[in-house]
Parts: C-alpha cells; structure tokens; sequence
C-alpha cells in the first residue's frame, strides 16, 4: 500500500501561480512513476503531468505544457506541481497518483494508488 497526501491548492487570480505537494508514505519502492491529475465538475479525470520516479523524465499534457513544472524530491518522498500563468480553465480538483509500471502518458486507470485531492480555484 502507498499512502498520498496533498497540499497547496486554494483560491489564485488568474495569471498568477500555485504550487502543489504531494508526499508519499508505505511501499513506496514499488513506485515507477508519479502523475497529476485533475477533475473538473461535470468532467472525467484528465493527466495533467506525471514524472519517472528514478529518471526524472516529466511529461506533460499540451493544455499545461509550458505553464506547468513538475519535480520530485526522492529523500521526501514527494513531488510538486508548479503551476505558472493560471487560466480560469484550470479550476479542478487535483490528485496525484503513483503506478508500479505505465507509460509517460497514461491515463488514470493505468495508477495504482491516489491521494485525496486539493482544490485548485482560478479566479477572474
């Protein structure tokens, strides 16, 4: 079992910044990748960016790309999203997830464990 926790989130202007957190806990060496995702009301879940827990590599949906930073801190077992130049578009609840094995794309089904989300709220 992996555990998620997340944090940041909240209210944001749009065109301005937030950063988000999420920390891992249990096995985590299991863990191949981590991803982000985000569901808006009334919308399925969709990727929004995911990294290779070993590598590094980021991927990014073209809706966030440019915009969007993910990193990962592997002694604290956690990973951010910086999210620059926020658009009303990205109000959504944001979750993040961890799979054993899937591809830099993956949609949600591909990840094992998920945390409980944070709502992100871009204001006009």
């Amino acid at each position: 079992q992996v555990q998620l926790v997340e944090s940041g989130g909240g209210v944001v202007q749009a065109g301005g910044s937030s950063r988000l957190s999420c920390t891992a806990s249990g096995r985590t060496s299991s863990t191949y990748r981590m991803g982000w995702f985000r569901q808006a009301p009334g919308k399925g879940r969709e990727f929004v960016a995911s990294i290779n827990w070993s590598s590094g590599v980021t991927w990014y949906a073209d809706s966030v790309k440019g915009r969007f930073t993910m990193s990962r801190d592997n002694p604290k077992a956690t990973v951010y999203l910086q999210m620059n130049s926020l658009k009303l578009e990205d109000t959504a609840v944001y979750y993040c997830a961890t799979c054993s094995y899937c591809p830099g794309l993956s949609t949600h089904d591909r990840y094992d464990y998920w945390g409980q989300g944070t709502q992100v709220t871009v204001s006009s």
